[in-house]
């Protein structure tokens, strides 16, 4: 017989694991620099609103949360504060649900 027709199936990954894996604690927050100075504040708003989507995106997909519909509102907001971020509001949990898809 083959070799290759015996070799064992490797053991998943965090990806296709069956149950979500546990965030690697303490979350540290990547260093920050200055935001570009002269723009309209609804910029500022609204870049801030995505930077913070995208890390609860990230921290999402990390614990085996991988289609919009796992996403609801009160998942998010749960992820939000073992993340240590403040609560989403409704629009920002819109924003992550779209980064999921």
């Amino acid at each position: 017989m083959p070799a290759a027709a015996v070799k064992p199936k490797p053991l998943p990954t965090q990806s296709t694991a069956r149950r979500p894996v546990q965030l690697d604690l303490p979350y540290a927050p990547v260093l920050k620099q200055p935001l570009p100075a002269g723009r309209p504040r609804e910029w500022y708003v609204t870049h801030n609103r995505r930077l913070k989507a995208l890390r609860l995106t990230i921290a999402l997909l990390d614990l085996g949360v991988h289609r919009p519909a796992q996403a609801r509102d009160e998942t998010i907001r749960s992820t939000a504060q073992l993340i240590g971020v403040r609560p989403p509001s409704d629009t920002t949990c819109r924003m992550v649900r779209a980064l999921l898809r």
